[in-house]
């Protein structure tokens, strides 16, 4: 089950706000008159956890949000288990709960890693790199980005393994790839059949995003584009890494940046 955990804490704010006014306009006074100095059990724990509520929602709402990753999609950049932050505002400035744009500022660039609703199912958060934008042309030949014509080029690093949810060892091949000006490692399997994407138009209002763990992330090339109000905003910082196959910190990856 798929909790709306911002809905929830909007009717937390409203219904302590609710109680915590009529309190002050209203009960304060009575109990006052009665020479009751005691608060009822809901009027006290209204009026402690509205200011709390209040501001966890603005922050959570306008400015930043905490994020788990679930899945291994994003290997190498990010791992399962990391603890991110997501800039609200760096797209622009959106109502909470209906998510409706009131102010424009950047748009998504090509390379920014961006959390999202899941197009198929909105209620679920997704993360994924941005590959193209509107108006890009996207092909994907023999594990190879091409991007309006131009090859993202692949450095070979390394090979090495990696680890899914359940602890499986696959191996893997790391790779630097530069997409078109920004640098950053992907994860191939030479084993895995390629999923080919030929000259695939990004239309306006919509985005093309890719995992960089290439042969394990659901992404653009099976269910479709990203539309613009689904985007719920950029990663940026590591805040918290645990491995939870180790059961231990990770405290290398604690205040890394996001690329």
């Amino acid at each position: 089950m798929n909790f709306n955990f911002e809905l929830i804490l909007f009717y937390g704010v409203i219904i302590s706000g609710i109680i915590y006014l009529a309190d002050v306009l209203f009960l304060e006074k009575k109990r006052q008159q009665a020479h009751v100095k005691k608060m009822p059990l809901i009027v006290d724990y209204a009026r402690s956890f509205f200011p709390v509520l209040l501001l966890v929602f603005l922050l959570r709402s306008f400015l930043y949000e905490p994020f788990r990753i679930p899945s291994g999609s994003l290997k190498p950049t990010l791992n399962i288990g990391d603890f991110i932050l997501v800039n609200k505002f760096n797209y622009g400035i959106r109502l909470p709960v209906i998510h409706k744009k009131l102010y424009a500022l950047a748009e998504p660039q090509r390379g920014d890693i961006i959390v999202f609703r899941w197009p198929p199912n909105p209620s679920i958060d997704f993360i994924k790199r941005v590959i193209g934008v509107p108006g890009d042309h996207i092909s994907y030949l023999n594990k190879t980005l091409y991007i309006n014509g131009k090859k993202a080029s692949q450095q070979f690093v390394k090979n090495t393994t990696d680890q899914d949810e359940s602890g499986m060892t696959v191996d893997v091949v790391e790779k630097k790839e530069n997409l078109l000006g920004l640098t950053h490692a992907i994860y191939q399997v030479r084993e895995h059949p390629n999923d080919e994407v030929k000259d695939v138009v990004v239309p306006p209002g919509m985005y093309f995003v890719m995992g960089d763990n290439r042969d394990n992330s659901a992404d653009s090339r099976y269910w479709g584009f990203v539309p613009e109000q689904n985007i719920v905003g950029k990663a940026m910082l590591v805040w918290m890494s645990w491995d939870g196959i180790k059961y231990n910190v990770r405290w290398n990856r604690i205040g890394k940046f996001i690329i």
